[in-house]
């Protein structure tokens, strides 16, 4: 007899459990190596989680929308058809737990688990199989749309959240007009929403969010208690780690003059914004790296790169911090198409473990909605975060005694005291600001 049990796997570094969002495969269905069987939230992304094992997907312990601790098994796998009935019985006694039926085969992991991306669905495709991403299909279920009815948009004729909002009529399709003069089609009522939340990647930061990116609309209902989603679980447990880190601020004025000039002249070539900050901060820790460490019980942590991590808002609430790699490195045109790519992926939940939490240095902007200043939490793992106002014009002192209107912004870094000092970060604010306001063309090199 040959039955295996599929176990949560461990996603992300900082993953305890995980949430089943959906069963690709039912019971009695045959699986095959490799194959994706279930869609899984961790506190970081919603992922597929493939076997290792060929055979029919036997039993199914943890139903969708149950969560379970890493390494608990979460269904069984029976290598032939006639051992799928053993494997029922073997859930049936006591939980599947103490009984005098032959135990399932250990195993260290039955699932490995990979993003969600187009080459893999394309790779992975077979005639007949409908390939859907882990948002649309729990938008889906949400919804009540049948995924076996839509045409799938995405790569492959992979089904995307977007098809399935076009089905209920929540959006037009892109071919759709801009103006008519007909009726629009009345939108299918939907059910109301599920109380957890859409699953996203955990953030380190508090919240805020990246200059591009709108703020989210809460749905609360006066009076509810709404139980805390895996990542607001996340969040909690690295608040609370953040408390126990000594950190001090130090706060800076920077004239953004010279970088809103090279901005617009660059901005058509597909240059961010965000992707400026990011190079000039970057750029500024090459000379101050003891910044982009970070500490260990062992001592300091240089690290050999500088991955600039950015808060971004998502869609359906909740915060998560992709990396852009060797932001010091890196020319702005490419770190430009690599935030926008980076942004799109973490909108879909489609970002690889590597693209979120590599980070060393953290960059958070709350200036988009006005803010003067703020200070942001130090992120778990991490030396230093750099917290960014709105650039305002303000009446200065010009040098040679008369008044001017300069733009302004005010960032506070954040800094973990037990290996950075005041005039560690000091020093940092005063490259920055003299890289931003005298030489800002040097991003460009």
């Amino acid at each position: 007899m040959s039955i295996n049990e599929v176990f949560m796997p461990a996603l992300s570094s900082t993953m305890t459990e995980g949430k089943i969002v959906s069963w690709v495969k039912s019971p009695g269905d045959k699986v095959e190596k490799g194959e994706t069987v279930v869609v899984v939230e961790s506190d970081k992304a919603d992922m597929d989680v493939e076997t290792f094992y060929e055979g029919y997907l036997a039993h199914i312990i943890v139903p969708a929308g149950e969560t379970a601790p890493v390494g608990a098994a979460i269904a069984y796998i029976a290598e032939t058809e006639a051992e799928i009935a053993t494997a029922k019985s073997l859930a049936n006694a006591d939980g599947a737990a103490a009984s005098s039926t032959p135990a399932p085969t250990p195993v260290a992991v039955a699932a490995v688990a990979s993003p969600v991306t187009a080459s893999q669905n394309g790779s992975n495709h077979q005639p007949g199989r409908v390939v859907v991403s882990p948002r649309a299909r729990k938008l889906a279920k949400e919804l009540k749309v049948d995924l076996n009815t839509l045409t799938g948009s995405g790569p492959y004729g992979r089904i995307v959240a977007e098809d399935v909002e076009v089905a209920v009529g929540k959006v037009q399709p892109i071919t759709t007009p801009v103006v008519t003069t007909a009726p629009l089609p009345v939108p299918v009522a939907a059910p109301a929403p599920v109380s957890v939340a859409a699953p996203v990647a955990a953030p380190i930061v508090a919240p805020i969010v990246a200059p591009i990116v709108a703020p989210v609309v809460s749905s609360a209902v006066p009076g509810q208690i709404v139980p805390f989603t895996t990542l607001q679980n996340a969040v909690v447990r690295g608040m609370v780690a953040s408390l126990s880190v000594p950190v001090f601020r130090v706060s800076y004025t920077i004239s953004t003059d010279g970088l809103d000039k090279l901005y617009k002249q660059i901005k058509s070539k597909g240059v961010t914004m965000t992707a400026l900050l990011a190079k000039a901060v970057a750029v500024t820790l090459q000379k101050h790296p003891i910044l982009n460490a970070s500490y260990s019980d062992q001592g300091i942590v240089n690290h050999p790169n500088i991955n600039v991590s950015v808060a971004v808002a998502m869609d359906d609430g909740g915060l998560i911090t992709p990396v852009l790699q060797n932001a010091d490195t890196v020319d702005i045109y490419s770190l430009s198409r690599n935030w926008k790519s980076l942004v799109e992926r973490a909108r879909a939940k489609q970002l690889q473990p590597a693209e979120y939490n590599s980070g060393t240095f953290t960059l958070s902007n709350l200036g988009m909605f006005g803010v003067d200043t703020f200070d942001a939490i130090l992120p778990p793992g991490q030396g230093s975060i750099l917290a960014i106002g709105a650039s305002r014009p303000q009446v200065v002192a010009t040098a040679d005694g008369l008044f001017g209107v300069r733009q302004q912004m005010q960032v506070t870094v954040t800094c973990d005291h037990r290996i950075i000092y005041g005039a560690d970060a000091a020093g940092f604010l005063q490259d920055l600001a003299k890289l931003i306001e005298t030489n800002p063309q040097s991003l460009t090199m």
